[in-house]
Formats: structure tokens, C-alpha cells, sequence
């Protein structure tokens, strides 16, 4: 039964070196290299609005792609509407969907193709940035001497469904990855990326082919981050709390959509799958299951599991007292995997089957 404690304990000092050791862009610099900034766009009118004057606000001498990926709303019009006479933003309508690619890595290859910057920085439409992100983001790059860098933006979650399942994003990582070892460690299996914010040198990229690696891979970013430790470069997740924020869902419907999407290829295969799930159960579920049976190991993995996700929330900026909802989250959790298995040849977004 002292299994169930030593493994969340685990789990706690991983999450404690983290919390000390991961990087957080503060400091900005005149930057040498040219930075492109890229957004990949379908169906994102309610958007287009937020995203451009996020972008308008930055300090730098940056440049923006925006690319309307064929839109069935008014994403593309309002582009052009908002950007109008502003010379920093080119603004693309993007070609039709090529045979093997999905649509937001489709996107992404045009706007690599379409800019020729140093560095590139792509952004999704509903993330809300501080006027220094960019080149605080780029400034890390550089003095860390890596090749891609991953700052996570913090992750607002208002609705019930939102703050059980959203901090999990987060705290998976920040209790299983040793970040700055895997930074130059050279193991895919620790690569990991969030596309919502993701900065790489552009030789980096051209390494890989662009998006081209990655073309049908729905886990783009974090597929991405493989290839290109792969290919001999170098980078990881950061904390980007302090500079980046976004809503992804806001609602039940909408999260069992995103994931529903997603986590049936986070985990390698179906065995995958069965693994984190019953690792999930074993360091969340049951020690408080025994705590409850009155066995005191079981309330000390407990107390060690909830101190995981109290260091996650302190980092990421959410909501400390949610933690206590850990069990609760874990079992929301498994039924997404569950979900997404059941559906995965069924799923569409934004328009599209997957």
C-alpha cells in the first residue's frame, strides 16, 4: 500500500524541482534577428478583432501573416478590415486543403512558406498577449541558447468543466517532465510543446521540412517538438503565465469536442492509452480511496497529489483551491480518453473530420 504514497510523492518532487527551475521569460532585448509572427485562422470572426490588436500592441519591429484557412464565416474580411493600412500585417487567403494534411498544419506550412524571418513565432487566434510577449519569448530563446521554446499561456478556465479538466494541461507536464534536463537531453519521449505559443528558429524548422513532418498529426506542436529534438535541435515547454492567456473552451460541449479530437493520439496506441489510465488512477484515485479505508498512506499520496496540483496552479497563475478537485478531475479525465477513443473516426472540427 506504500505504493500508492511513493508515487505521488514522486510525482511532487518532480513538480517541486519544476517549479523552481522552469524558465519564464522577464527580460526584453534589442532583438538582431528578423521575427515573424504567424496566425493560422479558420472560422475565428469573433477573433479576428482581439487577435490583431494583441499583435498592434507588440514592441518590436515584427511582422504578422495572418492566413484565413477558408473560413465559412467572416474571418477573412475582417482581416483585411482590421489590418487595413497597417504595413506589418500581410494578410493570406489560403489555399484548399491539400490530400494528407489537416487544416491548422496545412495553414501553418503556407504561412512558414509565405514568411522569411529568422525566427517564427506562431500564435493561435484566441490567445491574448502582454505588449513585451514576443520579445520576451524571443529574448529567452536566444540567451538559453535553444532552438524552440513552448511559453504556456496561462489557461482561463470560469465554467465548472473548464476548471476541473483545464489545469490538468499543465500539471501533466509539470509533474512527469524534467524540464531543463529535457531541453538538451535529446529524448523525444520528454518533447514537450503547446502550439498555442510556440517560437523556432526558422533553420530549426527548415531542418524538418517546415510543417511537413507533421502534416496529418492532429498533437501537432507536440509531434513538432519531437522532430525537431529529433533532428538534433533543442528547446522545451516554458511558462508563459505571465505574458500569454487564453480561453480554448467554454463549455462541457466544447471541451468534449477539443479533446475528443486529441487525446486519442496522445498516447501512442491503445495500450498507451490503458497505461495512463491506470496510472491516473493510481496516484490520484486510489490513495484516496485507501485514505478513506483508513489506511494513512493512502492520505499522504493524497496530500502529495493535491500538493502537485497547488505548485501547477501557483505557476500557472489558476485557481489554488480547485486542487482539492484533483480526484474529481482525473475521473473527468478518463472519461475524455474513453470518449475520444469512441469517437476518433468520427470527430470533426471546425468544420472538418479529423
Amino acid at each position: 500500500m506504500i505504493l500508492f504514497f511513493l508515487l505521488p510523492l514522486i510525482l511532487l518532487t518532480i513538480a517541486a524541482v519544476n517549479f523552481f527551475q522552469i524558465r519564464t521569460p522577464r527580460a526584453t532585448s534589442e532583438l538582431q534577428d528578423s521575427v515573424g509572427v504567424v496566425v493560422p485562422m479558420r472560422n475565428e470572426a469573433d477573433n479576428v478583432e482581439g487577435i490583431v490588436a494583441t499583435l498592434s500592441a507588440q514592441d518590436g519591429p515584427f511582422h504578422f501573416y495572418l492566413l484565413d484557412d477558408n473560413s465559412e464565416d467572416s474571418t477573412y474580411e475582417l482581416l483585411n478590415r482590421f489590418t487595413a493600412g497597417d504595413a506589418r500585417f500581410t494578410v493570406i487567403k489560403g489555399s484548399p486543403l491539400a490530400a494528407g494534411w489537416i487544416g491548422k498544419t496545412w495553414a501553418l506550412q503556407q504561412l512558414f512558406e509565405a514568411s522569411n524571418e529568422d525566427v517564427l513565432v506562431s500564435i493561435d487566434a484566441d490567445v491574448r498577449l502582454t505588449n513585451e510577449a514576443i520579445n520576451k519569448a524571443v529574448t529567452l530563446m536566444h540567451g538559453a541558447r535553444l532552438d524552440f521554446i513552448s511559453p504556456y499561456p496561462r489557461q482561463i478556465a470560469q465554467t465548472f468543466a473548464e476548471r476541473l479538466i483545464q489545469p490538468l494541461l499543465q500539471w501533466s507536464w509539470l509533474t512527469t517532465v524534467p524540464l531543463r534536463y529535457a531541453e538538451t537531453s535529446g529524448r523525444i519521449s520528454m518533447a514537450v510543446a503547446n502550439g498555442q505559443f510556440f517560437v523556432v528558429r526558422r533553420s530549426a524548422l527548415n531542418s524538418v521540412g517546415g510543417y511537413q513532418s507533421v502534416k496529418h498529426a492532429v498533437i501537432d506542436d507536440v509531434f513538432l517538438a519531437r522532430h525537431l529534438i529529433e533532428s538534433g535541435s533543442s528547446g522545451t515547454v516554458i511558462n508563459g503565465s505571465d505574458i500569454a492567456e487564453t480561453r480554448m473552451y467554454a463549455s462541457w460541449k466544447e471541451i468534449k469536442a477539443g479533446y475528443g479530437k486529441s487525446l486519442n493520439k496522445a498516447f501512442g496506441s491503445l495500450i498507451g492509452a490503458i497505461f495512463v489510465i491506470a496510472f491516473l488512477l493510481a496516484t490520484s484515485i486510489a490513495p484516496l480511496i485507501l485514505g478513506l479505508l483508513g489506511n494513512p498512506y493512502g492520505w499522504l499520496g493524497f496530500a502529495a497529489i493535491v500538493g502537485t496540483r497547488v505548485l501547477s496552479a501557483i505557476k500557472s497563475r489558476g485557481n489554488v483551491l480547485d486542487s482539492v478537485l484533483h480526484p474529481i478531475s482525473i475521473i473527468a479525465l478518463v472519461y475524455l480518453i474513453v470518449y475520444s477513443y469512441l469517437v476518433r473516426k468520427t470527430v470533426m472540427w471546425k468544420g472538418r473530420t479529423i
